[in-house]
């Protein structure tokens, strides 16, 4: 009787956890596959600061990585050779705690990626997922940059 006890908890606890994954997305994401977004050309600086005339200020959007919980793509801003800001343009929102997880980690991922100054950057712990996406659609953009 005990054995039976254990053994239907364990059905159940086991049922509780597969039914609490959250099924993948598998809708292509638009960018993927279209080769370089427009955003990924070199455009002069529009900051409008004359110090540096010689180094360009460009933008290029990285490719759309699908993770386990949906796309993460980022798109990197580069003074020269140096990058100056990144931003995640995707990553997983879908539900209340995507968005709880995300809104602390990606800023996160934002400040090692210019500490860096590259897409070698620690996860962020609890959010695996996004970090793995993030540091691929990063090194992507900066392939893209020639960099």
């Amino acid at each position: 009787m005990r054995r039976a006890v254990v053994t239907g908890t364990a059905t159940a606890a086991g049922v509780v956890l597969l039914l609490s994954l959250k099924p993948h997305d598998s809708t292509p994401p638009a960018a993927v596959g279209s080769g370089a977004p427009a955003s990924g050309t070199p455009a002069p600086a529009a900051s409008g600061d004359a110090s540096d005339a010689s180094a360009t200020t460009r933008s290029v959007t990285g490719d759309a990585v699908d993770t386990r919980y949906g796309p993460v793509q980022v798109k990197v801003t580069l003074t020269g050779t140096r990058i100056t800001a990144v931003e995640a343009v995707r990553y997983p929102s879908e539900d209340r705690r995507d968005r709880e997880i995300n809104s602390s980690a990606v800023p996160v991922l934002n400040q090692e990626a210019i500490s860096a100054q590259s897409a070698d950057i620690d996860v962020v712990s609890g959010a695996t997922y996004t970090s793995d996406g993030y540091a691929r659609s990063l090194q992507s953009a900066l392939d893209r940059a020639g960099r």
